[in-house]
C-alpha cells in the first residue's frame, strides 16, 4: 500500500483571477477490507445534455474528505437554510450534484440508510420539478431537480441547481459511505443543461479562481482523508513547479498519456493514448489486452482482499 500522497490540481476555465482558496477535508473512514470498490460503471448521462455572496477572503478554506478503503473519498457539503447537512463523493467523472430526497421511492433501499433533503424544512426552497436521470453501470438513477441554497467549505449563499433522487440502484449506493454525489465534470456532461457546481460558484462570484485541487491521504493509518482545495492548491501537499497538462476534450477530464512501462519489459500505451483522471472511482482501467499484459508484468493475482502491499514499479508518464 503506498504512502505517498496523491495531488491532482484541475482548472475549470483558462480566465485568470484573484486567490481565495477553499479548503474542503477529506475524513478518513476505514472500516476493513471485506468489501471492495463498491462503485463505478460511473455516470453517463440518459441523454445528451448541452455544454458550462463577497467573497470568502484570501485565507484558504478546505473541504475535509473522508476515506473509505481508499475506494470513496468524501467530504460534507449543506443544502438548504438551515443547511442539511451530507456526505457527498466528490466526483471529476460527472457533472451533477444529487442527494436522496425525502419524497425517494418507498422500494429504494438506499433511501433508507443515508441522509435525505427535505425542502419543507428549508425557507430558500425552490421548486423546479424537471425530471432527470443518471444512467450507473449497476442501474439508473431517477429524480427530479431542484434549486436551493448550498454550503460548502465555508462558502454560503450559492443558488443551485441539484437532482432529488427518487430512486437509486439498490445494492451499490445502499453500502455506499456517502449520501449523494457533486459532480466536478463540465457542463457537457450535465444531465438536463444544469450548471455544474462549482461553475455556479464561479458564475456568482464565490470563488476567485475557476482552480481546484485534490489531496487525497492514502496511508490506512493516518487521521484524515485529505482535503479538496478549491480556487487553487496548497503547496505544502507538494513540490513546486507544479507541471501542467492540457485537457484534450472539455467533458471527463481527459489528458493525453503518454506511456506505461514495467521496468525495460513492457511498455503500453507506447504511441500514446487518452486517459480520463476521474476522483469517482478507486480502479485502473484500460484495455483488457494491454491490462492483463500489465498484471502479467508485475505478477498480478486475483484478490478479494483489495490489498496488496509490494509490487513492482509501474512508471505512467505524462507532461513530459
Amino acid at each position: 500500500m503506498s504512502r505517498l500522497p496523491l495531488l491532482l490540481l484541475l482548472l475549470l476555465t483558462v480566465q485568470p483571477a484573484g486567490a481565495t482558496l477553499i479548503r474542503i477535508p477529506l475524513r478518513r473512514v476505514y472500516t476493513g477490507r471485506g468489501v471492495l470498490n463498491p462503485l463505478r460503471g460511473w455516470g453517463k448521462p440518459a441523454k445528451p445534455p448541452r455544454m458550462g455572496a463577497p467573497s470568502p477572503g484570501d485565507k484558504p478554506i478546505f473541504v475535509p474528505l473522508s476515506d473509505y478503503m481508499n475506494a470513496q473519498y468524501y467530504g460534507e457539503i449543506g443544502l438548504g437554510t438551515p443547511p442539511q447537512n451530507f456526505s457527498v463523493l466528490f466526483d471529476t467523472g460527472s457533472s451533477n450534484l444529487w442527494v436522496p430526497s425525502v419524497r425517494c421511492h418507498f422500494f429504494s433501499l438506499p433511501c433508507w440508510f443515508h441522509h435525505r433533503f427535505n425542502p419543507k424544512a428549508s425557507s430558500s426552497f425552490k421548486p423546479n420539478g424537471t425530471k432527470f436521470a443518471i444512467q450507473y453501470g449497476t442501474g439508473r438513477l431517477n429524480g427530479i431537480l431542484s434549486e436551493d441554497k448550498l454550503t460548502i467549505g465555508g462558502i454560503t449563499g450559492a443558488s443551485v441547481v441539484f437532482g432529488e433522487a427518487l430512486s437509486e440502484p439498490s445494492l451499490i449506493f445502499t453500502i455506499a459511505h456517502f449520501d449523494g454525489i457533486l459532480g466536478l465534470g463540465f457542463p457537457i456532461l450535465a444531465v438536463e443543461g444544469v450548471r455544474p457546481p462549482l461553475d455556479t460558484l464561479v458564475d456568482q462570484g464565490l470563488l476567485d479562481k475557476p482552480v481546484f485541487s485534490f489531496y487525497l491521504n492514502r496511508d490506512p493509518e493516518a487521521a484524515d482523508g485529505g482535503e479538496l482545495v478549491l480556487g487553487g492548491s496548497d503547496p505544502s501537499h507538494y513540490i513546486p513547479p507544479l507541471t501542467f497538462v492540457p485537457v484534450t476534450i472539455p467533458a471527463y477530464w481527459q489528458i493525453h498519456m503518454e506511456r506505461v512501462k514495467v521496468g525495460t519489459g513492457l511498455t503500453l500505451c507506447a504511441q500514446g493514448c487518452a486517459a480520463i483522471l476521474d476522483t469517482g472511482t478507486s480502479l485502473i482501467t484500460g484495455p483488457t489486452e494491454e491490462i492483463r499484459a500489465l498484471h502479467a508484468a508485475i505478477g498480478g493475482i486475483p484478490l478479494l482482499a483489495g490489498e496488496v502491499r509490494t509490487w513492482r514499479p509501474v512508471d505512467v508518464g505524462w507532461g513530459g
